[in-house]
This record gives C-alpha cells, sequence and structure tokens, in this order.
C-alpha cells in the first residue's frame, strides 16, 4: 500500500521534509539560545556594581567600546574644539537636546563630550561656550550611536550645526581630523545658559545587555521555527494518508485507476463505432432489396402490357405496332448502365412498355 512512497515523486517530498525539519530545528534552537544569551548578560549586569563607581582609566585602555568596558569612566586630556548640538533627546520626560563638543587630544583624534542637555528647541537655544586651554575631563564611556539607538535622527536635513546621531561615522564628514569611535558623558552638571544649568546625561546601558524588546523578538522566532517544523510533518502524514486512501480504493476497485479507466473509454468508443458501421450496412442492405423487389414488380406489369398488346395486333392493324413499342430502347443503348442501375433504370423501361402496351391494346379494341 505504501510502495507510492518509493516514487520519483515521493522522493523529492521526503527529501524536502527530511532537510526542512532540521533546518526549522536548528534555528528555532538558535534563536532560543540567543535569548538565553540576553537574559544571562542582564543578570550579570545587575550582579555587578556600576560601572560609573569603577575607578577611572585612561581612555585608551578602555577601547574598543564592548559590554564590559562601557559605562566606565574614562579620563582623556585635550581642548574643546568645535561644538554641535543633538536635537529631540529626552530626560525626565522632557523634550530637549544634547549639547557636544569635541575634545581634541594629543593623539591628534578629537573625543565627543557631551557636556549636558538643555530643554526646549536646538534652534533658538543659547548655549554656555566650553571652557578655553586644555582641560581633562571624566566621563562616562558610550558605544558610537546607530540607526537602531533610542533618540537618533537618521532623517537628515537638520541646520547647521546640528547632529542627529553621535558617530564616528558620521563625525567624520563634518569636521577635518579623525575621531574617536567612542563618546563619553559628564556625569556632573556645568554652568547653563538660559535653560538654567545643563543636566547630565546618564549613561546607557550597553546594547544587547538587557531584556528589551529584542531579547523577546528572539523568544517569538524560537516558537516560529518550532511551528514550521510542526507543520512540515503535519502535512506530510496528511499527503500520505491521502495517497494511501487512494491505492486502497483503487485495490478494491472502488475507483478505477488511470489505466483502468482509459481503456475503458476507448473500449466504450470502439463499440460505438461498431454500432455506427452495423447501422450504415443495415441501411444499404435494406434499401437494396426494396429497390430490386420495386423493379420486378414494374417488369412484371410491363410484360402483362406486352401480352395485352400482343393480344391486341391480332385484332386490328394498329395494334399490329405494339411489339415495336414495347421494346426498350434505353435499356438496348445502355447496357453498362442497366447493369450498374438494376433497380432503378430497367424498371422504368419496363413500366413504360407496359403502360405504351396498355394505350395499344385500348385502341384496338375500340377499333373494333
Amino acid at each position: 500500500m505504501y510502495r507510492f512512497l518509493l516514487t520519483p515523486r515521493w522522493w523529492g517530498i521526503n527529501l524536502f521534509v527530511v532537510l526542512a525539519i532540521p533546518f526549522c530545528v536548528f534555528m528555532g534552537t538558535w534563536q532560543l539560545g540567543r535569548f538565553e544569551d540576553r537574559v544571562q548578560s542582564h543578570e550579570q549586569a545587575e550582579e555587578q556594581p556600576d560601572p560609573s563607581t569603577r575607578a577611572a582609566k585612561p581612555l585608551d585602555e578602555l577601547l574598543p567600546v564592548d559590554k564590559v568596558t562601557s559605562g566606565r569612566p574614562a579620563v582623556a586630556t585635550g581642548t574643546y574644539a568645535d561644538q554641535f548640538l543633538v536635537p529631540g533627546r529626552e530626560l525626565d520626560d522632557r523634550q530637549g537636546f544634547y549639547v557636544l563638543n569635541m575634545l581634541r587630544t594629543d593623539s591628534g583624534k578629537a573625543l565627543p563630550v557631551v557636556r549636558g542637555w538643555l530643554p526646549g528647541s536646538a534652534s533658538d537655544a543659547k548655549v554656555p561656550a566650553a571652557p578655553r586651554g586644555e582641560v581633562t575631563v571624566t566621563g562616562d564611556l558610550q558605544a558610537s550611536e546607530n540607526a537602531r539607538s533610542k533618540g537618533v535622527d537618521v532623517r537628515g536635513g537638520l541646520p547647521g550645526g546640528q547632529l542627529g546621531m553621535i558617530s564616528a561615522a558620521t563625525l567624520v564628514n563634518l569636521v577635518p581630523y579623525d575621531v574617536y569611535d567612542a563618546w563619553v558623558t559628564l556625569p556632573k552638571p556645568e554652568a547653563g545658559g538660559t535653560g538654567g544649568a545643563m543636566k547630565p546625561v546618564p549613561a546607557a546601558a550597553p546594547e544587547g545587555s538587557g531584556l528589551d524588546l529584542k531579547a523577546f523578538q528572539n523568544l517569538g522566532y524560537t516558537g516560529e521555527w518550532f511551528v514550521f517544523a510542526g507543520f512540515v510533518l503535519f502535512m506530510w502524514f496528511r499527503l500520505v494518508r491521502r495517497e494511501a486512501e487512494a491505492a486502497r480504493d483503487v485495490a478494491l476497485g472502488l475507483v478505477p485507476d488511470g489505466a483502468e479507466a482509459g481503456a475503458e473509454e476507448s473500449g466504450a468508443g470502439s463499440e460505438e463505432s461498431g454500432a455506427g458501421a452495423a447501422g450504415a450496412e443495415e441501411s444499404s442492405g435494406a434499401a437494396g432489396p426494396e429497390g430490386s423487389e420495386t423493379g420486378a414488380d414494374r417488369l412484371e406489369a410491363g410484360a402483362g402490357g406486352s401480352e395485352a398488346g400482343s393480344d391486341g395486333a391480332d385484332v386490328g392493324p394498329v395494334g399490329s405496332e405494339a411489339p415495336a413499342g414495347s421494346r426498350d430502347p434505353v435499356g438496348s443503348q445502355n447496357p453498362a448502365d442497366s447493369q450498374d442501375a438494376v433497380g432503378s433504370q430497367d424498371a422504368v423501361g419496363s413500366q413504360g412498355s407496359g403502360v405504351a402496351g396498355d394505350v395499344r391494346a385500348a385502341e384496338a379494341g375500340s377499333g373494333r
């Protein structure tokens, strides 16, 4: 009953199932591992002390920024250069902007330093000037922002002096010097402008270290991949069951298979053709004898008329021409036609002779 599983079509289906199920299980397991890693990193971050409370280290010792060094206090020395405003940043449920200055170090690179946050719009804000001369700053180290970071504006079209994303890839196009692939935020407030003292911007948790929306997305993807694996297995069993039921019906004779059905259709067509030929033969055969019998009757009628004409010839001179009228000129002139159409032309000629004989007999009787 299950021999159909060895057909070429089912070989393809079986191969797809064998490859699809392990793939779905592997992808589901991988997504589950990602979710578990995020949970573990979140637990470790809660167990460790606040990075900002740890001892400060030189900037170069903490680079590149990762989950361990993110939030650690970094020390850098240099002079402030260009200043930018970063609009659309929220702090304490209020809209405002960051005040960012580029700190040029002795290495020639510049470190972006967020000096603080001010409420309101960045277009018409009065920002206090940065300290002049060489300064040493200590701030919480942060990784460069990307398009997925909170508060980032990637639409562009900002006025001059404003910045949508704190990133070395963005700043390198705005300043004529190299930029560190990191930035720091000052933990202590500075003197402010019209909006009061600038508030320090707290350091953000490193990306992928907490139970954020992405962590639960990994958990959702895990369920989807396992559901896909179950769906593939369910459809395979359903197809096998349907094929087996069809094969059983054919074996019991409930449903003829394709070959038997085709043979029956061909046999039915042959029988119909034979019936049509037999009907044609019967029609032609029936028409033939009836024509022959009609011709024979007409010949007998002609013969009777000829005999009557002969009797009339003995009585009067007019009747003596009856034997000549009894001749069949058509039959004598066209013997081939009389052979091909016995039931048509001969019968007509004989009938004509019989009629002529009757007429002559009547004339002979009136002559008496």
